[in-house]
């Protein structure tokens, strides 16, 4: 589980909860004693909004990072980020992942990562702007765009010194897509696990459950864990959450059902 750490006043979802320091560090020991294994540290929302620097950036995730890596040595830190420099400040003090959002808009993440021996997340975005949204935006095949996109990406990074165990691609649902971009995506996820590099979803709360479902930000939950079964049942291996205890169970569920996990217990019928 990746648990969502937003350092921002205007995150869609829990609309600047954690953009105090103390509230987002609060944020990050409630996750890790649910057991979450990654925390994923943002300082920019995704959607259009007011310009922010880099220096801006840099000054609402760097140190943040250095005190989640004081006090939770053992959490592995992802960084949200599509800047290069904000990357290396980050991994300077300790961000274990640079999970790049929007699919290469700096060509120098790469080197980054390489140089910190730090692991990267690489995403299909269309080549849509970023903080723009999608419009009238037209694949022949998404989920070949996707597959093409990601594991050029990924290759890009193998190539730049990035450890290939590293190396992580993400469909990016709702970025350069819309609802049926999505949904297709999620029904093929299967076809991008094929490709044999680890498999990131983020579902979580997206526009593409709101619009199947008819449903704002904060009535998609169940909506979202459905997505996400099916997106376990076809392998997916990390998942960036909010919530994450229901993930986890959902997660948890799928994979017994497929035969991937054990039973916690199962004494029924021998007891």
């Amino acid at each position: 589980m990746m648990a969502i750490v937003n350092r921002t006043p205007d995150s869609f979802y829990d609309k600047g909860a954690t953009w105090a320091e103390d509230a987002a560090f609060q944020r990050v020991d409630l996750v890790v004693a649910q057991g979450a294994e990654m925390v994923d540290i943002g300082g920019i929302k995704a959607a259009p909004g007011v310009e922010i620097s880099a220096a801006e950036e840099k000054a609402r995730v760097v140190d943040f990072v250095a005190r989640v890596r004081e006090t939770h040595p053992g959490v592995v830190i992802s960084v949200d980020t599509w800047r290069a420099e904000v990357a290396d400040a980050a991994c300077v003090v300790g961000a274990d992942v640079i999970n790049d959002a929007w699919g290469g808009a700096d060509p120098e993440l790469v080197d980054v990562a390489a140089a910190h021996a730090a692991a990267i997340i690489c995403t299909h975005t269309g080549g849509v702007q970023v903080r723009t949204r999608p419009h009238r935006i037209e694949y022949d095949d998404v989920v070949a765009a996707a597959i093409a996109d990601t594991t050029a990406y990924a290759e890009r990074a193998l190539a730049a010194g990035v450890a290939r165990e590293s190396i992580v691609i993400d469909p990016a649902h709702d970025f350069g897509k819309n609802t049926f971009h999505s949904l297709e995506i999620t029904r093929r996820l299967s076809e991008m696990v094929d490709t044999g590099w680890p498999v990131l979803v983020s579902l979580s709360n997206k526009d593409f459950v709101g619009e199947s479902l008819d449903k704002p930000v904060g009535e998609r939950l169940l909506g979202t864990l459905a997505a996400t079964s099916v997106c376990a049942l076809a392998g997916a291996r990390i998942y960036r959450v909010h919530e994450v205890v229901e993930t986890r169970q959902t997660v948890d569920m799928v994979w017994t059902i497929a035969g991937r996990r054990p039973p916690t217990r199962a004494i029924r019928g021998l007891a």
